[in-house]
């Protein structure tokens, strides 16, 4: 009688663990808005001075290629870091979104990853952005008309705005942060470490369908 019950506990034990949720609100997402976009899209807010957003590039990148087909996934580069001055963190904005137009947004962000963070280089002015710009094969044509376009002006404005209005509600408060759909936010210290990669993107594809 005693193994019988015994048998019964451990198989209610093991349903019950079979219909826990894999993701669950409050621990490795928060929702952080009432409505959310009407199209599938995944941000990422970033700065290109954080050391964590430099180690987390790699996986993000990786994982921005896996995504659903029909998502959109969008690079938002935040200026409020103080290891830099705002302009340069602008400046580096302009200078990724002129980059992501001609197609070569990952590789000039790990550029200037690692200019700063394995070079432990310095921008001192836009010269400095422009010269590894060209270096890293941007077209000086076509990076100078940009660079100060109303269409790259627009672009970071934008960003700022977004910027601005997610740390005043509290959603935006550190870098890296990736917001799906514009209403769930999630909370990367909550995943595995050691399967970061897989986890997000399956965290990323259940979002994705709420």
């Amino acid at each position: 009688m005693k193994n019988k019950f015994i048998l019964i506990l451990a198989l209610l034990t093991s349903l019950t663990a079979c219909a826990e949720p894999r993701f669950v609100e409050g621990k490795q997402y928060d929702v952080v808005a009432d409505t959310q976009t009407t199209t599938p899209e995944v941000k990422e807010f970033f700065s290109f001075y954080c050391p964590h957003c430099y180690q987390f590039e790699p996986f993000m990148q990786n994982v921005e290629h896996k995504l659903p087909e029909g998502t959109a996934f969008k690079k938002m580069h935040v200026d409020f870091m103080r290891s830099a001055p705002p302009e340069i963190q602008e400046l580096l904005t302009r200078a990724y979104v002129v980059a992501n137009s001609q197609q070569q947004g990952d590789k000039i962000a790990m550029a200037i990853f690692n200019h700063i963070h394995r070079n432990h280089a310095v921008f001192n002015d836009a010269a400095d952005i422009r010269q590894l710009m060209l270096i890293n094969d941007l077209d000086a044509k076509v990076y100078d008309q940009a660079l100060q376009s109303a269409q790259v002006t627009a672009a970071v404005k934008q960003m700022k705005n977004e910027q601005n209005d997610l740390a005043a509600r509290r959603v935006l408060t550190g870098v890296p942060m990736l917001l799906v759909n514009g209403k769930y936010r999630i909370n990367l210290g909550e995943l595995d470490a050691h399967n970061l990669e897989q986890e997000l993107q399956d965290l990323i594809a259940f979002l994705l369908e709420k």
